[in-house]
């Protein structure tokens, strides 16, 4: 049984199209995101959580990996 090259093309666009969804723009957006978290205008801060919102099934799988808390301070005492 072969598979024609027109399914073929199909399944390829559909990896395409689910690892752009999936990995590169919830990547792209959340170094945006942690680059610019307190530089961020409204308007800026509004289209981000948007797209935070479109993307969120990518986002849910780099959550656990990622970790943007803040480093804790060496304080002199």
């Amino acid at each position: 049984m072969a598979i024609s090259s027109d399914m073929l093309f199909t399944l390829a666009l559909y990896g395409a199209l689910a690892g752009v969804y999936l990995v590169v723009v919830p990547l792209a957006l959340l170094l945006y995101l942690k680059r610019r978290w307190h530089d961020a205008g409204s308007i800026e801060r509004t289209l981000l959580y948007g797209l935070m919102f479109a993307f969120f099934p990518g986002v849910l799988l780099f959550s656990p990996f990622l970790n943007f808390r803040p480093q804790p301070r060496k304080l002199a005492s």
